[in-house]
């Protein structure tokens, strides 16, 4: 299993290397998946912007917080409803399940990823979990990257809507083993044989480590080699990118 943003591309860019590392994968026959925090997008829309950037890989190799997220629900309360903060990846992952998405009494309030946050959609989904909606997010992120720097992300709008509701949000996506779980049984695989490849320590690398996997960081995403000190866990290995790892596929 692979991060996608900061491992495979950058702002849209593809990291070198990362696409030998993709094909390799494919040409060994290796399982393997793409898993991603964002939820802003479908697995579709993702495929096409890793082809433009130069990265091969099939639709169902994607796994999104919003698949997650939507799994879960499903898995908690079938052909439920809900109200959505989010975009077209979550809102679609909902529909296929069956969600009716509404604001009049749904059973979730869900709070996705999205670069339009709406104060009118923000300030309803509050309302609605003080009146007993539950609060669920696709992921815990408080930052994400921008060509300009960082934007505030899912959970910095999470802490906004709890400061107002007193209500804490369960977050579905990375590092809850949920997910990972999710993941695994998608692959069809187990812990023990499975590595997490990931450019953050506080969500990919101990999502990993708490699903029983070996991890490998990589340098070409957020964290530096310094930074790694500042955890009580550690990563299994640690490479400058994903290029280091051709070899051993």
């Amino acid at each position: 299993m692979t991060d996608m943003d900061g491992v495979l591309v950058h702002e849209g860019r593809m990291i070198p290397g990362a696409d030998a590392f993709v094909a390799k994968l494919r040409d060994t026959g290796r399982p393997f998946l793409v898993l991603t925090n964002n939820s802003i997008y479908t697995p579709r829309d993702l495929q096409f912007r890793l082809r433009t950037s130069g990265i091969d890989l099939p639709e169902e190799a994607i796994w999104t917080s919003a698949l997650a997220t939507a799994t879960f629900l499903d898995d908690q309360r079938p052909n439920g409803s809900a109200y959505v903060v989010g975009e077209a990846g979550l809102t679609t992952a909902l529909h296929e399940i069956g969600y009716v998405l509404t604001d009049n009494a749904p059973d979730y309030v869900v709070l996705g990823e999205t670069r339009t946050y709406s104060f009118e959609a923000v300030t309803t989904a509050i309302r609605l979990i003080r009146t007993g909606a539950r609060f669920v997010a696709t992921n815990p992120d408080p930052t994400g990257p921008s060509a300009d720097g960082v934007l505030p992300a899912t959970g910095a709008v999470a802490a906004l809507m709890t400061r107002a509701t007193g209500v804490e949000p369960y977050y579905v996506g990375k590092p809850n083993p949920l997910m990972m779980r999710a993941a695994l049984n998608r692959l069809q695989a187990h812990s023990e044989t499975t590595v997490m490849i990931g450019d953050r320590m506080d969500t990919d690398i101990v999502a990993g480590l708490e699903a029983g996997m070996r991890t490998v960081l990589v340098l070409t995403g957020i964290m530096t080699a310094d930074e790694i000190e500042r955890f009580p866990y550690r990563p299994h290995r640690v490479v400058a990118s994903v290029a280091d790892l051709v070899d051993d596929i």
